[in-house]
């Protein structure tokens, strides 16, 4: 009986753009038994992907509010669910696996859960990942790398993205605290997840992570550029999260190094870099530099576009500052707003399923 509410619940998180398919092993329900108590499995399925206030559960459950809406404040203290407080009122809405229930088990990850997280992404999630062929996370260099005489949009200018958001919480990366646990990890630095507004706002009250400024978010932001990280956030035009990500860690970009897929599955690359071929010296720093091998060089450097990142780690590295971002010809306009990359997700979903049966 108690493994049945977990597969009730695995089926209900396998209904978001990116689900939670089921495995021959198993190994994603013994990572919801590692989540969550089977009470608090049955309180999960109460909840709905809408941001909702306690008495509008309890309502729909039958359930008495009071008791409830302290089950949920504890499920949302331990990152379980999804909590925004808007004045007096506080609403809840279920947490995916991811973007939700894996990132915010940050704190909590353990050897164990770390364990069964990487067999998990090894057997099902890296194809889960990819498999709407539409990129979840949009690739933005910082300032300094990119042509001066650019015109860009909002959403393309990092740090003033930065400057202007409302509150700013930064947290571990569970990627690389999760390679770390299991043993396949790297040193580059670990609290670089950074997180904006209502998506903030629930890391600080949650204790997930810690308010900073938005100077302090531009030092990490810079930190990471420094350490070779590439700067990726979701694939709309609103800011509400930065990973900072490595190729060895990182949940989408081993999808593209260590198996080879295209780079759209995952990573929307809005810029490009372009060699100046009379300031190449073709030292090799910018090919040393790039995270997915896009850059060859013999007497100079040579870009491959197409699987370029635009992330602008090889123009920061360049002693000749031979190399500039400029706005992809080709790129991919982010979406609106978050719910429609998570319709388009879905509806990529569908398509390819239709085409493959």
């Amino acid at each position: 009986m108690t493994d049945d509410v977990y597969a009730r619940l695995r089926q209900y998180l396998d209904q978001f753009p990116l689900g939670f398919p089921r495995t021959a092993s198993g190994v994603e329900i013994e990572i919801l038994k590692q989540l969550f108590t089977p009470a608090q499995a049955e309180t999960a399925l109460l909840v709905s992907p809408f941001l909702e206030t306690a008495g509008q559960i309890a309502a729909r459950a039958g359930r008495d509010e009071p008791e409830l809406e302290a089950e949920l404040e504890a499920m949302a203290d331990a990152g379980l669910l999804f909590r925004v407080r808007r004045g007096p009122e506080t609403l809840f809405r279920t947490a995916p696996f991811m973007i939700g229930l894996y990132e915010y088990s940050v704190q909590r990850m353990d050897a164990e859960l770390a364990r069964l997280c990487k067999e998990y992404y090894d057997t099902a999630y890296q194809t889960e990942m990819g498999a709407s062929d539409v990129p979840g996370f949009k690739v933005v260099p910082i300032g300094r790398n990119v042509a001066a005489d650019l015109v860009l949009l909002p959403y393309m200018e990092l740090e003033k993205d930065i400057r202007a958001a409302r509150r700013i919480a930064v947290a571990p990366c569970v990627c690389r605290k999760e390679a770390r646990l299991t043993g396949t990890g790297c040193d580059h630095p670990l609290e670089t997840c950074l997180s904006f507004g209502a998506a903030a706002e629930f890391y600080i009250d949650s204790g997930l992570g810690r308010e900073i400024s938005a100077a302090e978010a531009i030092g990490i932001v810079h930190q990471a550029d420094e350490a070779g990280l590439v700067h990726a956030g979701a694939n709309a035009k609103h800011l509400s999260n930065i990973c900072n990500c490595c190729p060895c860690c990182c949940a989408s970009m081993k999808g593209i190094v260590d198996h080879g897929h295209d780079k759209r599955k995952y990573m929307n690359a809005l810029f490009e870099a372009v060699i100046g071929e009379a300031d190449c010296v073709g030292c090799g720093d910018c090919q040393d530099r790039c995270p997915v091998g896009a850059v060859a060089v013999d007497e100079i450097a040579e870009v491959d576009p197409d699987r370029c990142l635009g992330c602008g780690l090889c123009a920061g590295a360049c002693p000749s500052e031979a190399i500039v971002m400029r706005l992809r010809p080709d790129r991919g306009e982010p979406f609106e707003r978050t719910m429609d990359l998570a319709m388009a997700i879905l509806e990529g979903k569908r398509k390819n399923a239709g085409a493959r049966g």
